[in-house]
């Protein structure tokens, strides 16, 4: 069972949607991100502040699986857990339609440090995410 972290309730957009009326694919996508970036926020992490002292979070690779469409009015769950493996941050979000939980999406997103312009490790985010961190 999955050990999720956070969660972030989200309505879809009328022009979210493409010509089958379903949530366009790059949306899916968008929702994700601002997921990941809401975490950031709650636990302190400012992206701004982060590129001024010269680190910048950036995804390596992102996998996604759509398993229900989401329509215009759905409202839904995006939810996250995260692990560490190696240099990485893998984030396993899955989002989730309401009321009644149906599956939209699972995604893996891997996650890298630009330090000062070199990949490497983050200081910070080692010592933020620690206790976030599943096994």
């Amino acid at each position: 069972m999955e050990k999720y972290i956070y969660e972030l309730k989200m309505k879809v957009r009328d022009y979210e949607c493409d010509l089958q009326g379903i949530v366009n694919n790059a949306n899916y996508q968008h929702y994700l991100e601002h997921t990941r970036h809401e975490f950031l926020t709650s636990i302190g992490i400012s992206f701004a502040r982060l590129h001024e002292e010269g680190v910048d979070p950036v995804v390596a690779r992102l996998t996604m699986a759509f398993k229900t469409p989401l329509r215009s009015g759905d409202e839904f769950v995006s939810k996250l857990y995260l692990k560490k493996e190696g240099i990485k941050y893998v984030f396993y979000q899955d989002i989730f339609r309401l009321p009644d939980m149906k599956v939209t999406v699972k995604a893996t997103v891997e996650s890298v440090c630009v330090v000062n312009g070199r990949l490497g490790d983050s200081a910070l985010f080692d010592e933020t995410f620690a206790p976030y961190l599943s096994e």
